[in-house]
């Protein structure tokens, strides 16, 4: 059995302001293109088709487009699609009934029904409708366990960690009941513990402070093979074998500069064994950030370094492999008529300027006047507030206040002063 799993598409992301949707229509192409050389027994989609829960009406036609063109590429290949995070749950099930006689299965919500007895009462989750057969045209079959973003209401536990983990091993022991022999493979749209994110960046939208983090350690009677979506960077899950994550299928940010892209052709055994092959895509516009590094250039340097990085339009004008281009920029070397004269040199090249950022050198607060260990409760009620103001100044703004700035505040503390002094 042949399998490809991919996630992530994020349809109708704008990077930056600019739309995403000729990329989109890109990729699609390509992964049509794999689809009719792999002829694979499934397509497996693990959530945030969509970027957003309210999809522009191009980005939904492009995705009916792709279910419809696959379909004929591979008339014996059953797609199956869970809804993220992003994704609006009973908005991607709506066709639900009219995609699965196409061969398109989707899940968006977890069916449950409540079961009175006496007077208390009970959800009781449907599992089997997660549990959906793939068979090819030589007999063997597999069962694919459908499972979309769990959401709060569907969670009871003290943790939602915990409560999913519990929902996860429950679905998979009762298709264990019901499928015996027949290998298991779970897709789920859900943020593994341990999961390798991009470092200061929140495209990926994870909850401060891990509370949807779901540790999987000590999962023994696992399925034979679960992919997943959410994480951005493919990757396994967790230190397993067995579980891996797609990664996007376009870098959502410029934090995600060095992830590779592509879609997993996953060949199961009949004993549930399973090898992985990477089907590597190259998206159409590629990132590039400059300088590549911290390093302080000067205005005059860094044009140069766009004339040596970036190439030349055709023709005055912007082909299909044009490049979104970050640059990095220290504060203090340059002003604003130098940054728009870098802006008007990066766009007179092959590229599209999307983001400036500014890096603020780091300051050294014990360098400023005034500032002091402290020691004791004491020193904090005897230390000059004028100094606990401006060393809180320099810490949040990265550079010390004014001789200005520093006047006023002296002239209103001694006002508040005066003013208790009178009261």
């Amino acid at each position: 059995m042949k399998i490809m799993t991919t996630s992530d598409w994020h349809l109708g992301n704008m990077f930056h302001g600019n739309d995403r949707l000729p990329e989109h229509k890109h990729f699609l192409t390509w992964l049509l293109s794999q689809i009719d050389e792999q002829q694979p027994d499934a397509l497996l989609i693990a959530g945030d088709v969509f970027d957003n829960g309210n999809p522009s009406a191009a980005s939904q036609s492009l995705y009916y487009s792709f279910l419809a063109d696959a379909s004929e590429k591979c008339p014996t290949m059953k797609i199956i699609i869970i809804a993220g995070n992003h994704d609006s749950a009973y908005r991607l099930e709506a066709p639900r009934a009219l995609l699965t006689r196409h061969h398109v299965e989707v899940r968006g919500v977890v069916n449950r029904t409540w079961v009175q007895e006496g007077d208390k009462g009970d959800w009781v989750t449907n599992y089997d409708d997660l549990m959906i057969p793939v068979k090819n045209s030589e007999g063997d079959e597999i069962i694919v366990l459908a499972v979309p973003y769990l959401r709060n209401d569907i969670i009871h536990n003290t943790s939602y960690s915990k409560g999913v983990m519990t929902f996860l091993q429950e679905l998979t022991s009762k298709a264990r009941e019901k499928y015996p022999e027949k290998p298991l493979v779970m897709m789920a749209h859900m943020y593994a513990k341990g999961a390798d994110i991009a470092p200061k960046d929140a495209s990926e939208k994870i909850i401060i402070g891990g509370v949807e983090e779901v540790s999987m350690e000590g999962w023994t009677d696992h399925p034979d093979y679960m992919t997943c979506g959410h994480i951005h960077k493919r990757q396994h899950i967790w230190n397993t074998d067995w579980a891996r994550y797609s990664g996007s299928v376009l870098p959502m940010s410029f934090a995600e500069v060095d992830y590779r892209h592509g879609v997993d052709l996953v060949t199961i055994q009949s004993d549930g064994s399973h090898q992985v092959a990477f089907l590597e895509y190259r998206p159409q516009h590629h990132l590039v950030i400059l300088p590549k590094d911290d390093e302080a250039l000067t205005p005059k340097k860094l044009m140069k370094l766009i004339d040596s990085e970036l190439d030349e339009r055709t023709d005055g004008k912007l082909d299909d492999q044009y490049v979104y281009v970050m640059l990095k920029v220290k504060l203090e070397k340059v002003n604003n008529d130098d940054l728009a004269a870098l802006e008007e040199k990066v766009n007179s090249k092959n590229a599209v300027l999307s983001r400036i950022q500014r890096i603020v050198p780091e300051l050294d607060v014990t360098t400023i006047s005034g500032t002091e260990q402290i020691h004791s409760v004491d020193d904090i009620i005897n230390r000059n507030p004028l100094d606990t103001l401006k060393e809180a100044y320099a810490v949040k703004y990265k550079v010390e206040m004014s001789e200005h700035q520093e006047q006023m505040l002296k002239e209103l503390l001694q006002s508040i002063t005066s003013d208790s002094d009178n009261a």
